[in-house]
């Protein structure tokens, strides 16, 4: 930490660090002020909602090597630690109560399928004492072992600042803008730079203002619920994604005003650069970007589908979307049940 008792005296080249406050952990969500929200909601127009949420056990078909795991219930128990709180009979006075009870509790990764990544979820090596040496930090200079902790520091891992309970504060809600990637290039796996980004927009007439969210169907959404959990190789095949090696498309995110990107894929944009191996490059380009120089928030495996061919039939383009986390301190992600209105 600087000599000062700041966290950064450098921020990275085009990042906002600062801009919203020394201790800012939210990020573009300080744009989304009462007046835009109130701009927002002339956009539920005809008041239908879509649940944009995939079921939480999908994709489906993880490996043995897989991080993510699917959600587990499992049975409560009674306070006297015997049977389950499961179609169990619950009175006082009698031997056959009337009432029966269902209590349960789940273990699940938080970001497994539908999902908010948090400011936390991405970081970088960065010297951001100046003092020549790089170290870990997150979004508004954020540090790895002070602020963002793990088994090493001998607590349960967690992240002190930038975890998603910040983002639940803000409620998550505004204007919305969904372009369908899939509608303009179809949903074979297509890298999508500016140029074809700005094509989308313009032929499905997408005006983005500053607070909006972008909302980017791909149609991997449509083709992971027709799978039912065995999607093979889907998430490496079908849908469109972000190119984060275009700088022409960084430049605009940078620019654009946005406060989230949210797309029915895995994770924005295309990975797996073979150029990442032969030199110092980042994996996820727009993560970079995004969240830890912007504080833009990314969303992933949302549904989609549904919403999207309803705007493009009815030729519009924007809904109010509500889609706050889960508020559980500490985490640096979160399933979501994404909420918008036409």
């Amino acid at each position: 930490m600087a000599s000062n008792g700041a966290r950064w005296t450098r921020r990275p080249e085009g990042s906002n660090w600062g801009d919203f406050g020394p201790d800012d952990q939210i990020g573009r969500m300080n744009l989304i002020t009462p007046e835009l929200r109130r701009a927002a909601l002339a956009e539920a127009k005809e008041g239908i909602a879509f649940c944009l949420s995939m079921p939480l056990d999908y994709p489906g078909g993880e490996g043995e090597r897989t991080s993510r795991r699917p959600p587990r219930l499992f049975s409560t128990k009674p306070p006297k630690g015997e049977g389950e709180m499961y179609n169990m009979p619950m009175g006082i006075g009698t031997e056959t109560p009337r009432g029966v009870v269902c209590d349960d509790g789940v273990v699940m990764c938080l970001q497994y399928s539908t999902q908010w990544d948090s400011l936390a979820h991405w970081g970088g090596r960065f010297d951001a004492d100046g003092d020549g040496v790089e170290e870990i930090v997150y979004y508004n200079g954020y540090r790895a072992g002070e602020d963002v902790v793990g088994s090493s520091e001998g607590v349960d891992p967690h992240a002190k600042a930038l975890g998603i309970e910040n983002l639940a504060t803000t409620c998550a809600q505004g204007r919305a803008v969904v372009v369908s990637l899939a509608e303009h290039f179809g949903t074979g796996r297509t890298w999508v730079n500016l140029e074809m980004l700005e094509q989308a927009m313009r032929a499905q007439k997408a005006e983005l203002r500053t607070g909006d969210f972008l909302l980017l169907h791909t149609g991997l959404d449509d083709a992971l619920l027709a799978a039912r959990k065995q999607p093979g190789d889907a998430m490496k095949t079908v849908g469109a994604v972000l190119d984060g090696r275009c700088e022409r498309l960084r430049n605009w995110i940078a620019a654009s005003g946005l406060v989230a990107i949210c797309s029915d894929n895995q994770a924005v944009e295309g990975f797996g650069y073979a150029d990442c191996e032969a030199g110092d490059h980042t994996m996820l380009p727009l993560h970079e970007l995004c969240l830890f120089k912007l504080g833009i928030h990314l969303g992933e495996i949302w549904r989609l589908g549904e919403l999207s061919r309803w705007l493009l039939k009815a030729g519009r383009s924007a809904c109010l979307l509500t889609a706050p986390p889960l508020r559980l301190p500490g985490a640096v992600g979160s399933p979501a049940t994404p909420v918008a209105t036409v």
